[in-house]
């Protein structure tokens, strides 16, 4: 049984506290659901994966509410998936191996992120207080509760990006991994975040991304995209993330922002392509891997590094086979550091296992309508986003055409795909 990805749709993205901040996670979702039901024509999906990353305590479920608020046939089971950055990625591979041609022929996939609408949490000290207070049955024990409250109890949890184990952001972790790899200049990284905004205008003006954008009331484009970047303004940009040694290269120019949105894909069996209609995107989902690594001494950012060799040498291929890269941008230096990794021989072959000479990587495959860096990053949309616009470019190609599409996620984790054109 062939396993097929189709071209699902988007919302534009935008920054943080920008034009789509009064939507939270669930009603960005609900009109890209929408719309992807309404080109069934009547038909549904078998069952349908959603997922964001930040947590919201209004709801457990975020699929079944996403697919209720949407007027979705109540009988399509649902469920939530997460894992950073590669979330909806992942729940496309779940899906997949859920689907077995006939019950389960099509599967809804996809995620959402609002960064604008972030939930704030008490401190557990208070939390156990406040529930005290209201389990109190008596006003007695309500004032006796109330009086047990200390100061060093009164605290917030403010979500923040940052790992929990480590208590350094992405970015921290991506000025050492840049550090320790050397010549990953910030000339460099500059220079690949204008070729991602360049990508990105151009793709729009194409007209790339008219059928994979729906429109969210009055905005109909990402807001991230900027046609009058160059290197001059990027290089004028402080660094973020290491402001006192001097050496830090990672700006708010070279990095993927904070972002609204939400994205789908479909995920289909033979079967389910019927019910899709003939002129989607569609390309065939050969293999996929998942894996993590050491987070204390391989880099946070760095597991595709060691995935894309092995799942390319358990299919027989070169770097040279594949003709389109789609590599999420979560930072230029990320991504120039999985090249200079990929690149080498020795960590090819001692790291990541793999006793073959694939080649060198092909930069000039790599992102042609534009990245994270451009585009946004909603992280549980992501996964979606980049998928369906890997499905729609390598379509357009010739049959027997390979892409790679590759997420890095926080944790050390990472997640690629093998795409091959029919």
């Amino acid at each position: 049984m062939s396993i097929w990805l189709a071209a699902g749709v988007r919302t534009p993205f935008a920054k943080v506290d920008g034009a789509l901040r009064n939507r939270d996670a669930i009603a960005l979702s609900v009109p890209v659901v929408r719309h992807m039901i309404d080109v069934l024509g009547g038909a549904s999906p078998d069952f349908a994966v959603w997922g964001t990353v930040v947590p919201n305590l209004t709801w457990s479920n975020i699929a079944r509410e996403v697919l209720l608020d949407a007027k979705v046939e109540p009988k399509i089971p649902s469920f939530s998936t997460v894992m950073a950055c590669s979330t909806s990625m992942v729940g496309a591979f779940e899906a997949a191996g859920m689907l077995d041609g006939a019950h389960r022929a099509l599967a809804l996939v996809g995620g959402t992120e609002s960064m604008s609408q972030i939930q704030l949490g008490l401190s557990m000290p208070l939390s156990e207080w406040v529930r005290k207070v209201y389990q109190a049955r008596s006003l007695g024990q309500k004032l006796g509760a109330v009086a047990e409250l200390r100061p060093s109890a009164i605290g917030l949890y403010i979500p923040s990006v940052t790992n929990r184990s480590t208590g350094k952001s992405m970015g921290e972790h991506m000025e050492i991994t840049a550090k320790e790899l050397g010549s990953i200049s910030r000339e460099a990284q500059d220079a690949l975040a204008l070729e991602s905004h360049q990508h990105a205008v151009a793709a729009w003006q194409r007209g790339f991304f008219d059928d994979l954008v729906i429109p969210i009331g009055d905005l109909r484009r990402d807001t991230i995209p900027r046609a009058d970047t160059s290197l001059e303004k990027l290089a004028r940009l402080a660094p973020a993330f290491d402001r006192t040694s001097g050496l830090g290269s990672i700006t708010a120019g070279n990095s993927s922002p904070l972002t609204d949105g939400a994205a789908s894909v479909w995920v289909a069996s033979d079967a389910g392509l019927a019910k899709l209609p003939s002129a989607m995107p569609r390309v065939r989902l050969v293999d996929w891997e998942i894996n993590a690594i050491d987070i204390w001494t391989e880099g946070l950012l760095m597991a595709p590094a060691y995935s894309i060799p092995r799942l390319l040498a358990r299919n027989g291929l070169n770097y040279a086979d594949v003709q389109l890269w789609e590599i999420h941008e979560a930072f230029a230096a990320q991504v120039l550091a999985h090249i200079k990794l990929l690149d080498d021989r020795a960590f090819v072959r001692e790291k990541a296992g793999v006793d073959k000479d694939l080649g060198q990587f092909p930069r000039d495959r790599m992102n042609p309508n534009g990245g994270s860096i451009a585009l946004g990053h909603p992280f549980g949309a992501t996964g979606a986003r980049i998928l369906s616009q890997a499905v729609k470019e390598l379509a357009s190609r010739s049959s027997g055409e390979r892409a790679i599409v590759s997420i890095c996620a926080d944790g050390g984790q990472g997640s690629v795909a093998l795409l091959e054109s029919a």
